[in-house]
This record gives structure tokens, C-alpha cells and sequence, in this order.
């Protein structure tokens, strides 16, 4: 299933985009930052909202909404920035991802997790790590490496 299925827990920092719940492994995030001045890149990609100055780094801003395919939106009082942090081939990624609102860091069962359903989930499936469930809530765990690394060339997919 998935590769917390031996764990009991899984510590995720929870989310909101769209008024949806999502979490992110708490490992990778770094910190989180209120709005910050946003520096635009003339012909990046969609989803790449600009750069910002962590500090004294400049680091590329992911907007999570647009890479899921939603509508992009102006920010608001509640506008987050989770920088986070990837590891691979040898090298440290830092990212920071535009988040309409920022809940809390808590923990999932490992039992309640399960595989990111085919359908029905109106975001792009590639980027789903797994879907949990907390209580009533639905908590939709994101790839975050898969979201940030992907062909920046190719749109995500829509899923049915």
C-alpha cells in the first residue's frame, strides 16, 4: 500500500487549499512563513508562482493550487508558506509552497491510510501520495517530491 504501512503513525503538517484538507510529511517541512515578498519569473511555468528570500536563500515558490489544478487565488490573512525540504541524488532541495491556510501538525494512523482512489478525486492522482481518514475528516496526503520534481514540461492530469 503505502510505505508507512509498517508505522503506526504518520506525523503530516495538515493544510488547506480550496477548502479541502491536505498534509504533507512533517519530516520535509522546514518552517513555516506568513506572506512574504514574491519576486515574479518572466516565463516560469504556471505553477511556479515566483521566488522568494529564505533567509538570505533565494528559493523557488510552488503554488500548490495550480500544480493540483485548481483556480488560482489571490492570497489572503491566512496565506502560508511551507518551505520544504527534498533530499536526492546527492543534492538538498528547498521549496516553498503557496498554502491557502495552515492547520496543524498531528498524526494519521497508519491503519487509516489507504491508496489514492483512481477516480473521483478531482485533483491530478500522480500527486497523491495516499488519502487518510481522521476522525470524519479526509486527509489527502500529497507526493510533494512527485508534485516538485515532475516534467515541468508536461500538465498534470486531470483526474476523472
Amino acid at each position: 500500500m503505502t510505505r508507512w504501512s509498517g508505522n503506526r503513525t504518520l506525523e503530516v503538517v495538515t493544510l488547506a487549499l480550496e477548502g479541502n484538507i491536505f498534509a504533507l510529511e512533517a519530516s520535509v517541512v522546514r518552517e513555516i512563513l506568513d506572506l512574504v515578498p514574491i519576486t515574479q519569473v518572466p516565463n516560469a511555468r504556471p505553477f511556479v508562482g515566483g521566488l522568494i528570500n529564505v533567509r538570505g536563500k533565494v528559493v523557488p515558490l510552488v503554488d500548490l493550487r495550480v500544480r493540483l489544478g485548481m483556480a488560482l487565488k489571490p492570497p489572503t490573512i491566512d496565506t502560508r508558506i511551507v518551505v520544504i525540504e527534498l533530499a536526492g541524488d546527492g543534492a538538498t532541495l528547498i521549496v516553498g509552497l503557496l498554502a491557502d491556510k495552515v492547520y496543524e501538525v498531528t498524526e494519521v494512523a497508519a491503519a487509516a491510510l489507504e491508496e489514492t482512489p483512481r477516480i473521483g478525486l478531482g485533483w491530478p492522482a500522480e500527486f497523491i501520495r495516499c488519502v487518510g481518514k481522521r476522525g470524519d475528516e479526509v486527509i489527502v496526503v500529497l507526493d510533494i517530491d512527485r508534485a516538485i520534481t515532475a516534467d515541468p514540461h508536461a500538465q498534470p492530469a486531470a483526474a476523472a
